[in-house]
């Protein structure tokens, strides 16, 4: 109301400046040109207006300023906040958010007419101090069985923002717990369990369990366990269920543990992607570990279908005994044989546990190694008549490098050949024909780099760019031209990584530092050690 009263005085004040001008102008009208611009130029803001709304993300929002009327000659503002506790506003009308609550935002004209506009802004969005935890019950009972028992915890408020909680046992020897809180007893006995708040609250639950049902002769350890559960009929495992062994480490549901009994006799067991061997280096060092006569015998069951599983040039097949496909194929890819051959080096040499095994595997291992050596200097890859690396993958009648799947062509390997050289690195006293086999494929690797490159992976594709002085091998080089290529599910190659579907870029890895640490140091090592 007094903002209203102040513009009519000021009008009426115009209308009497305007009457004595006129006066003047009648006296002296040579100089009205110049009054009317100067009454021109003195036009004061009436009114001024806020735009902006409120603030619920905890954040800031720039407000606007409406100027009435709209030939006002000085449209400039000073803002300001009545409560700094709330918001903070800036010279341009930025306003910050500072604490949840009411602010009343202000500007007023700097044009000395004393216009102002206040508005009210509802901060929200801004959140409070953390809820820590107040208290931690363990959910669970007294083990009578001597199985693994799954414990919870009931954390406390229910609002606690972290309910994470650290799992520990007071005596290991009896039981152990892992992070997601499976207690696996041990031996009979007593022990509490501590469930401690990760929210640095300090607070913490326990609970006394009782463990009874545990045999005297042995105990289990739930991985190794789950291993004996999916070990086909024939010593040997597949690639499903676990893939990339995680499933083994937690309690089977139903479902699980009829469907391993229903596959028993399925022929799809494989060394791929370091199954078979990988069981069994578990289950050697679970049998070191616990005694337990059942994983020693499941080791040899595994060890008796690796054996039997290779040919008699010396060559593993991807899967045995199904050779549908190309799993008859010999399989370095994924280093499915160099898992093998390393076993059977550990077991000549008594490393790894593998001291633990009847010394009549000695024998037998040393022999498959030996075989595989031997096939291993057959398909080294001969490319302008000079010998190179090899390939993922055999045919295991005429040792011609071979496709396997639609974009897994025959080529050299700057991945898979990798893992082939450090293997004839272990041969101690070498031939003549092994080193030889070593230098060449280490000149390969030095032949094929490539420089300044490097891939990026942009989070829904890969693409090569530009990085000077790093170096990358492909996975894949031409038999005939030594060149990298790559080659989507069309089975068609191509000269570059961009021209394959995307779907192929991003779901395999064509380049890669694999034989680095080979040529900058493992090589040197192994020259030095046998006198090249």
């Amino acid at each position: 109301m007094q903002s209203i009263t102040k513009n009519k005085t000021q009008r009426f004040h115009k209308v009497l400046k305007i009457l004595f001008l006129s006066i003047i102008a009648f006296n002296f009208s040579c100089s009205s040109e110049s009054i009317m611009e100067e009454l021109e130029e003195n036009i004061l803001v009436e009114q001024l207006i806020i735009y902006g709304g409120n603030i619920t993300n905890g954040g800031s929002a720039q407000l606007t300023v409406g100027v009435l009327p709209n030939n006002a000659n000085n449209k400039a503002v000073t803002w300001n906040v009545l409560d700094t506790s709330i918001a903070q506003v800036s010279e341009t009308g930025l306003l910050t958010a500072i604490s949840n609550g009411e602010v009343i935002v202000k500007v007023v004209a700097k044009d000395g007419s004393g216009v102002s506009a206040e508005k009210k802004i509802i901060i929200s969005g801004i959140a409070g101090p953390p809820v820590l935890a107040e208290s931690i019950t363990i959910n669970g009972s007294d083990i009578i069985d001597g199985n693994p028992l799954q414990l919870s915890v009931t954390v406390l408020p229910s609002e606690t923002d972290n309910i994470a909680v650290i799992w520990s046992v007071s005596d290991e020897s009896i039981a152990t717990i892992n992070d997601e809180g499976l207690l696996t007893p041990k031996e009979n006995g007593k022990i509490t369990v501590s469930a401690s708040a990760t929210d640095g609250s300090g607070t913490k639950g326990e609970l006394e369990i009782n463990i009874a049902g545990i045999a005297p002769a042995y105990q289990t350890i739930l991985e190794a366990e789950n291993m004996l559960l999916w070990q086909r009929n024939n010593g040997g495992w597949a690639k499903e269920p676990y893939n990339d062994f995680s499933g083994y480490k937690r309690i089977q549901t139903a479902g699980e543990t009829a469907t391993a009994h229903n596959t028993k006799d399925n022929t799809d067991t494989t060394i791929d992607n370091n199954h078979t061997v990988g069981e069994l280096r578990v289950l050697l060092n679970s049998y070191k570990t616990t005694n337990n006569p059942n994983y020693l015998e499941a080791v040899n069951k595994a060890l008796d279908y690796l054996f039997e599983a290779q040919y008699e040039n010396g060559g593993w097949p991807q899967y045995y005994p199904d050779k549908s496909g190309y799993r008859h194929q010999i399989t370095f890819n994924d280093n499915a044989m160099v898992n093998v051959m390393n076993l059977m080096w550990d077991i000549s040499k008594g490393k790894n546990n593998t001291n633990l095994l009847d010394n009549a595997y000695i024998d037998k291992a040393t022999t498959a190694f030996d075989k595989g050596i031997d096939v291993i200097l057959k398909t080294q890859n001969i490319v302008k008549g000079i010998k190179t690396a090899w390939c993922a993958q055999y045919d295991e009648v005429t040792l011609l490098a071979e496709t396997a799947r639609s974009y897994e062509l025959a080529s050299n390997s700057g991945s898979e050949s990798v893992g082939i050289v450090r293997t004839l690195m272990l041969v101690e006293n070498p031939s003549s024909e092994i080193i030889q086999a070593v230098k060449d494929a280490v000149k390969w690797f030095e032949d094929v780099r490539l420089f300044d490159i490097a891939t990026k992976n942009t989070g829904n594709d890969v693409v090569v760019v530009s990085s000077p002085g790093n170096i990358i091998w492909a996975r894949f080089y031409d038999l005939e031209t030594n060149l990298p290529f790559f080659c989507g599910r069309d089975g068609v190659k191509k000269s570059t990584l961009a021209e394959i579907e995307q779907e192929r870029r991003t779901g395999y890895s064509w380049y890669g530092n694999w034989p680095k640490n080979l040529i900058a140091s493992e090589y040197t090592s192994w020259k030095n050690k046998n006198g090249l």
